[in-house]
């Protein structure tokens, strides 16, 4: 990801950015989890917090696709994305997967609208390093900020699909944790947190068993990957994170969303799944 440079930063001369935290999500995750979640999250909202929503929905993409009889394969977590398939993710990201969580949202009573990174330009885009390996994969370049905090200034919470668009007007599939770290970054949120099906990055006792680190920084995350600790689908999410922890952004975590109360926990600096911060 593109760092952001000053001329970029959005403007919060008139916002509270500690009232704010951009919200991490699978797709697969957030059918799983359970309506207090949600009721939760409208109760935030009401308590003047700003949450921004990026979300994913890999199960559901690969499922659309086996019934389209298109294949599909992964390279190093990311998916090898066709113009083909490209439509596949975007049909299902932008359509049933949005909306599901934006409909949600509202059922508990709270106030959100969905769009994706092709709407408005939002999620600048450009090609991965290995495109030639894995296709039509993007990096972000750029967060229209100011569309967010717009959405937000009229009491809604964004959800947001994770595709971006280049000046040539190209659709790139964007990792939805890597998509969420540029989101943080360029909104200048304090905080981003990772709701996933896990209770955050595990390391391996000498017994074999596994047990949740509290707290990790960004040179043991290299650490864990060069020994192979931090593997598959979970290597993107730590990068993102990486990405994203600059500038007022001071940390990531990563939780449990089936944990009760879980963001308001997080918000009140429990000390709950992991934390990624800075050394």
């Amino acid at each position: 990801m593109t760092l952001m440079t000053q001329s970029e930063t959005l403007d919060t001369s008139g916002a509270d950015n500690g009232n704010m935290f951009v919200m991490k999500c699978g797709g697969s995750t957030l059918t799983a989890l359970p309506d207090s979640f949600f009721d939760d999250l409208r109760q935030l909202q009401e308590d003047g917090v700003r949450p921004v929503i990026v979300h994913g929905g890999g199960p559901a993409i690969s499922e659309n696709l086996k019934k389209l009889g298109i294949e599909s394969s992964f390279v190093n977590g990311l998916r090898v994305t066709t113009e083909e398939v490209l439509d596949v993710v975007e049909m299902t990201l932008s359509g049933s997967i949005n909306k599901a969580i934006v409909r949600r949202i509202q059922s508990s009573g709270g106030k959100s609208i969905g769009l994706s990174g092709v709407d408005g330009n939002l999620i600048e885009a450009a090609p991965v390093s290995n495109s030639d390996e894995v296709g039509l994969v993007g990096n972000v370049t750029g967060v229209k900020a100011e569309i967010i905090a717009g959405i937000q200034a009229l009491g809604y919470i964004p959800v947001i699909a994770p595709l971006g668009i280049d000046g040539n007007g190209q659709r790139y599939n964007i990792n939805a944790d890597t998509a969420a770290g540029a989101v943080a970054s360029f909104m200048q949120s304090p905080q981003m947190i990772v709701v996933t099906d896990v209770p955050g990055i595990l390391t391996t006792l000498e017994d074999g068993s596994k047990q949740v680190l509290p707290s990790v920084t960004v040179e043991q995350i290299g650490q864990m990957i060069e020994t192979g600790e931090i593997y598959g689908g979970m290597i993107p999410k730590v990068k993102a994170a990486i990405d994203c922890i600059q500038g007022s952004v001071s940390e990531v975590v990563i939780v449990d969303g089936k944990e009760p109360g879980v963001l308001g926990r997080v918000l009140a600096g429990e000390t709950i799944g992991t934390r990624i911060i800075r050394k």
